[in-house]
Order: C-alpha cells, then structure tokens, then sequence
C-alpha cells in the first residue's frame, strides 16, 4: 500500500525530520537511510516499522540539522606553554625576533574549533528517546494514509466480488448446469458407450455413468466459488491485516474457475468461466494492494 508522512523535532541544538514512503510489497521490505553517528536508531525503526506495518516496500530515512550557534575556540594551553618555554629557552642564542602572539596561535595544535559541544550519555540518550518519538509520529500518520487509501481499495475489491458473483449466479442459470441437461446428456453419452461396447457389464457400465457424472457436472465449483466470496467479504470486513488470507483465496477463486473451464461442454458456460478469470485476475491486482 501506498503512503508518505513527514514528522519533524527540535531540541536546543539539532532539527531532525523524519519521512516515510510506502508502496505496494507482498511483504515487509524496509530500507533505512540514517545520518553518521545515528546508526543506534536502526534497530529502534525497524521494530517500530514491524509493529505497525505488515506489507509494503517502505523507506525510512532521517535528516538531521545543525542549530545556528556560531563554532567555539578552544586553546590547547599546554601545547602554547611548550611552544613559550621554547622562545624563551632560545633566546640569546639565535638572532631572531622574538615570536609574537598571533603567530604562536597559528601553530597547528594550538587552537581548536568546536562546531559542537561534546555530549555525555545520558544526553545523547534523551535526544534519541526524542528522536524515535517523532518517528512513531511520522509512522501514525502513515498508517493513517494507508488507512484512507485502504478504505478506497475496499470499495473496488467489492466491486470485482459482485462481479465475480454476478458471473457464478449466471453460470449456474445456465441450461448446462440444469439437472433436465445433465439428465439428457448422461443418457446420450451412455448410449453411445453402449454402441461401442454392446457387451459392457452392468458394473462397468455404473463406474462409466459416475465418470461422465463427474467430469460434467460444474455445481460443486460454482458452490464453492459462493463460499469463497463470502469469505473474502467476511475477511473484508475484519479490522486487521487481511491480504495474504485474500492472496490464498485468489488462488482458490482461480482454481475453481479453472475446473469449470475444463469441465464445460457448452460454449456459453465457456464464456462465462473466461469472464470469471478475468475477474478474479482483475480482484488478485487489487489484493496486492491491502495490508
């Protein structure tokens, strides 16, 4: 399913945001980009992820911005006392002016710039907790996107399920499927058995009857396409994660249509079994799409 949520935070010295996209997976696949230093939240997103979602493709990155303070100077004053004793321990004994202040704070060690000022671990560890915060945040808001478009998703799934049940009550309506056909057509194969095989047992002749019973008679797939509709609308209905019950079902759907293709002997139910794989292809396209 599809979705995108964007949470942002904020403390004394860092900005961070967070955003979340989401597109149509047959299973949980996350990828995360975080910035260097941060690699601790990885663990923490991908447990928040599994939590709240099931299916889907996601990609979970962080940015992280710096607040304005201007960079700090700090001056390694033991490195400046080396350097002092050293003037001071050679003077007389070269000719050379003597050193002055900007040119000792040039030497490289002397002075330090701070971008940031170090941080303990209790520290650091507030911020993450804060952190992770925004990210549950951003991931509500995703779910609620899913949610939305889930509830639309609905809406065209039932629709293929009355399609798919408008073409079962019409192959059943069928004159093949009626018992006066079925009668008629058993009696014609079996004198036509008997044509061949005058001599033909009385046994023989019940186990051949039940064969053609069985190899033309469609009512058992057309009653087990009703049950699996109404399945699929039960699990519609549950609040929870449905698609990969809906995924079996769809190879259900498919298999009893399959079945009654192949066991058809009239060019109407045909046509109606040809329909009704179309629409239980079109449904399976759909079935992708829902957690």
């Amino acid at each position: 399913m599809t979705g995108f949520a964007r949470a942002e935070g904020r403390d004394d010295s860092l900005h961070w945001i967070w955003e979340l996209k989401s597109v149509n997976g047959r299973t949980l696949d996350l990828r995360c980009r975080l910035p260097a230093g941060m690699d601790g939240l990885e663990p923490i997103a991908r447990a928040a992820v599994a939590e709240r979602l099931r299916r889907g493709n996601v990609s979970v990155s962080l940015t992280l911005m710096r607040g304005a303070k201007p960079p700090k100077v700090r001056i390694n004053r033991e490195v400046l006392a080396q350097l002092v004793g050293v003037v001071n321990e050679l003077q007389g004994q070269v000719e050379a002016a003597a050193p002055r202040l900007d040119g000792l704070l040039a030497v490289r060690g002397v002075v330090d710039v701070i971008e940031e000022e170090e941080e303990d671990e209790a520290v650091r560890q507030a911020r993450q907790e804060r952190i992770a915060a925004t990210l549950a945040e951003a991931l509500d808001a995703l779910r609620r996107m899913r949610a939305a478009e889930g509830a639309r998703l609905a809406a065209i799934v039932g629709g293929h399920l009355d399609e798919i049940e408008k073409l079962r009550a019409a192959a059943a309506a069928t004159a093949a499927v009626q018992p006066p056909a079925l009668r008629e057509r058993l009696r014609s194969q079996v004198a036509a058995l008997l044509e061949s095989v005058p001599s033909l047992p009385e046994e023989r002749l019940a186990q051949e009857a039940a064969l053609i019973i069985a190899k033309g008679d469609v009512r058992e797939e057309l009653d087990r396409l009703a049950a699996h509709v109404a399945a699929a609308r039960d699990l519609m209905a549950e609040a929870g994660a449905v698609g990969r019950k809906l995924d079996f079902l769809c190879q259900e759907f498919n298999r009893e249509a399959n079945t009654l293709c192949s066991k058809s002997t009239d060019v109407e139910l045909t046509r109606i079994g040809l329909a009704l794989k179309a629409a239980i292809e079109q449904l399976r396209e759909q079935i992708q799409n829902i957690e």
